[in-house]
């Protein structure tokens, strides 16, 4: 556990530094919110034909047929342009949160891993608990070694 008494002179004081930065979070996540209500991305298809446009938090608005070569593509082929152009748009989309999140979105987690699934949702609960019961947690808070950023056990 953190001994706050190193840190702080009272509990008081403790307290109002952790009120402080809950406010200072709070406004943070609130102008992240806003960015991302305000943002929008249009992503292109490789050969032109498409274009698709997505909000700020990767859900398609619109899909624009430019021309009229999507009318002559094999249906197999116009699903791939499709699906790749609308990939490219939500990995834009990922990119542009990841950056307003700002580096700092939370100790040891990536926002780009945790909005793509590339995070195993009990490291994530581990990382978020360490602070509070310090490094040594030895097996971990669920029964099961924690893992370093690369996968492995922090224990190897």
């Amino acid at each position: 556990m953190k001994d706050w008494s190193a840190e702080y002179r009272s509990v008081n004081e403790a307290a109002e530094a952790a009120l402080a930065d809950f406010e200072r979070e709070h406004r943070r996540i609130a102008d992240v919110n806003g960015a991302i209500a305000e943002a929008s991305t249009t992503m292109r298809s490789k050969d032109r034909s498409l274009s698709i446009d997505l909000d700020g938090r990767g859900e398609i608005t619109a899909i624009t047929f430019h021309g009229t070569k999507y009318r002559s593509m094999a249906p197999t082929e116009l699903a791939h342009v499709l699906l790749e152009t609308i990939r490219s748009g939500r990995a834009e989309c990922v990119r542009k949160m990841s950056e307003a999140m700002g580096d700092d979105f939370l100790p040891g987690i990536s926002f780009a891993d945790l909005a793509n699934g590339k995070l195993d949702s009990e490291d994530v609960f581990q990382k978020l608990v360490e602070p509070f019961i310090g490094d040594g947690v030895g097996e971990g808070i669920l029964g099961r070694s924690p893992k370093n950023s690369q996968g492995g056990s922090r224990h190897d």
